[in-house]
């Protein structure tokens, strides 16, 4: 008798779960975007003849119910932090856990990735500045795994001979070396990016590299919002502190963005209660960028070809330009670059993360 009352609890349990989640799942409002992973939803797919027809409607309709089961967010914590703490696993996804810093493999140096960013920035020097007066270089960000992999018994790529790769496809460009100036404090413990208060240093040694001097005195000002960086999903980890730098002559810049046609701050304070706040810097995924400096006291003209880590440097860099025009070719083809940048007497600087050259596919 006892062992039947228990199967017909075990029974009406499981049925309480499944009934219930169900439930739950049809009448919850659908979320648009999931702040964790900032990334949007899938939301709830038409149907039409064809896509129920050809099947591509229960595959969508698949994603969607795996996107927006009710607690989905909270379900991925316990799965991660069973994966660390219960089966000692020593990574989750490639995201792992150390000295209080999240990171992501990136392992092993990928030499087709190598070889097409190249290409890319090759295209860029043959079509654009081969035959011009500009002075090109090249800087390399390294990711967390720089400092965090190796000495934790994670396999990390060989960032000298990564680097030696990059530079023997760029000879055309005068490299600077910033590495020495890094360290993992540098970089925020829940997010890839590096903070931009601590940037003092790597800024000066690019802008004297390049012939500029920089001078200004900057003011730190906290965001008031936690900032949840992009690994927060992995654990509930304690939020980052976000700071700007402000300075009187960036509120008289003008930054132009070619995609709206229209003028935004130098930072975006909107941005700092969206999905990801580190898009305060720049205004986040930005193509083409122009940046005036009326206070400038000289009238050379930098172009800086980026991904994200640029958007916080950058501004740290306009001190010393009367003008600087930010290019992510993971957003705009370079064949057109030709309509909105003359290339004549300026500085170009190369400055790429290692993650985002080690899987370049997304470089157009």
């Amino acid at each position: 008798m006892q062992t039947k009352f228990k199967n017909i609890l075990t029974v009406c349990a499981t049925a309480a779960f499944l009934f219930g989640f169900s439930l739950w799942s049809i009448l919850k409002p659908d979320l648009a975007v999931s702040t964790m992973e900032r990334r949007p939803l899938v939301q709830f797919p038409t149907p039409t003849v064809h896509t129920i027809r050809n099947g591509s409607f229960m595959s969508d309709f698949e994603n969607y119910t795996l996107d927006q089961f009710p607690l989905r967010d909270q379900f991925r914590t316990v799965k991660t932090a069973t994966s660390f703490f219960v089966f000692r696993q020593k990574d989750s996804n490639d995201i792992y856990v150390q000295q209080g810093y999240a990171s992501k493999l990136d392992y092993p140096i990928h030499e087709d990735s190598i070889s097409y960013a190249c290409s890319r920035f090759r295209y860029l020097y043959n079509t654009y500045m081969a035959d011009k007066n500009v002075n090109i270089y090249l800087s390399i960000v390294p990711d967390k795994n720089y400092f965090l992999a190796k000495s934790n018994g994670y396999p990390s790529i060989d960032y000298e001979t990564f680097i030696k790769k990059i530079q023997e496809q760029m000879d055309y460009t005068s490299y600077i070396d910033i590495l020495p100036l890094l360290e993992l404090s540098d970089y925020y413990r829940t997010d890839s990016h590096w903070r931009q208060e601590k940037l003092f240093d790597v800024a000066h040694l690019l802008a004297s590299k390049m012939g500029v001097t920089l001078s200004a005195h900057y003011t730190p000002i906290k965001i008031e919002q936690p900032f949840y960086g992009v690994y927060q999903s992995v654990l509930p980890l304690k939020p980052d502190e976000l700071y700007y730098l402000e300075q009187d002559f960036l509120t008289n810049c003008r930054m132009y963005d070619y995609e709206s046609e229209t003028f935004l701050p130098i930072y975006d304070l909107d941005k700092a209660n969206s999905a990801d706040p580190y898009e305060l810097f720049l205004s986040g995924s930005k193509s083409l960028l122009r940046i005036e400096n009326p206070a400038a006291t000289s009238s050379k003209e930098l172009i800086v070809f980026r991904d994200s880590f640029g958007s916080s440097l950058i501004p740290l860099l306009i001190e010393g330009y009367s003008k600087i025009t930010a290019v992510d070719i993971r957003y705009v083809s370079p064949h057109v670059l030709g309509n909105f940048i003359e290339f004549n007497n300026q500085d170009i600087l190369f400055l790429y993360n290692t993650s985002v050259l080690n899987n370049s596919i997304t470089l157009k």
